[in-house]
């Protein structure tokens, strides 16, 4: 049977999918941070590619000097007891390729969460980016607006995303300026980040919780100073105010566009506490567990036949085997 029409279909119509593939947005950084993250990935994937070509290369060479020849037929190698050079070269060169990237890693992981260098000096853009089912709210303090699915930054400024969430954890992650992190329902994460070239850039929740998650997706928008300034103020006198009553219905919506307010919702719904840390304050801050409430945490929807009966007595003796129990025993749980 030939296979070669079979093989040479599925390799075009892989070509042909991938074609139609865009390019990687975590290999197109246009941040100090993302470049950072894509240098490493790039790194370990040249490291890890020089290590295939060496363990192939030397795959071919055994097979090709030690196959066996018309020549060399009937041929018994000699007896060797192995050499113990070779034993501590193939053991130190795993060793050492895991201390690099290690090494790589852990410092790309400090850096990443620092300030970029180089902006240490600048005072930050505080954005509270808070996520409810299934939609993002950005909150700006230090303009007084707010806006929904959608962020606008200043470049060459950095930025401090602080984030929670309404309901279950999210994952923030705007591929081209940073990595992912996670927003909970009852402590501040923090994320440093700046944008060195105008643009738009997509952001999504990178981890999945719930029916909706395919659609917490947002545009970043990066942009000059003086078209940031123009922005806000802008929004300020053309948006709406955002009240109260209208924010909880805005948390209870599943799925809404792009909207922008002239104020924020920290005004009566603060965020959580900022030294709120695992093992302190269960609840946080009590306005935010408030709206919280609005979207609690999936509840389990069956029970177990378990969980309304007590525990079995640990110290009722066991059977043997099932076969050997009386006929009319029963579970204690049952």
């Amino acid at each position: 049977m030939n296979k070669r029409g079979p093989l040479f279909a599925l390799l075009l119509s892989f070509t042909l999918l991938l074609s139609g593939c865009s390019s990687l947005t975590v290999l197109d950084p246009k941040g100090p941070a993302a470049r950072t993250l894509s240098d490493t990935i790039i790194f370990s994937i040249l490291m890890m590619v020089g290590i295939l070509a060496v363990v192939y290369a030397l795959y071919i060479f055994m097979l090709t000097k030690y196959r066996a020849k018309k020549s060399n037929e009937g041929y018994e190698p000699p007896h060797e007891e192995g050499n113990k050079w070779l034993e501590i070269l193939w053991t130190a060169i795993p060793i050492l390729i895991v201390a690099v990237l290690s090494v790589v890693t852990v410092k790309t992981t400090v850096a990443v969460e620092n300030v970029p260098e180089g902006y240490e000096n600048q005072e930050p853009l505080v954005i509270y980016a808070s996520s409810s089912n299934w939609k993002w709210h950005f909150s700006y303090p230090e303009e007084g607006i707010e806006t929904v699915n959608y962020v606008n930054i200043p470049t060459h400024r950095p930025i401090e995303f602080r984030l929670y969430s309404f309901g279950t954890i999210s994952s923030f992650w705007i591929p081209q300026l940073h990595g992912q992190k996670y927003a909970m329902s009852d402590m501040i994460t923090k994320l440093n980040m700046v944008a060195d070239e105008p643009g738009s850039m997509m952001g999504r929740n990178a981890n999945f919780n719930g029916e909706g998650f395919a659609h917490m997706e947002f545009e970043a928008l990066a942009m000059s100073s003086t078209e940031y300034d123009k922005w806000v103020q802008d929004v300020k006198e053309t948006a709406p105010e955002l009240k109260e009553d209208e924010f909880k219905k805005l948390l209870e919506t599943a799925h809404v566009g792009r909207m922008s307010f002239s104020n924020t919702h920290l005004e009566f719904s603060p965020p959580p506490s900022e030294d709120h840390h695992h093992g302190g304050d269960v609840n946080g801050n009590e306005e935010h567990q408030d709206h919280k409430d609005v979207h609690p945490d999936p509840a389990t929807t069956e029970e177990t036949e378990f969980d309304s009966e007590t525990n079995v007595d640990p110290n009722e003796p066991l059977p043997n085997f099932p076969a050997e129990e009386s006929p009319n025993h029963q579970h204690d749980g049952h």
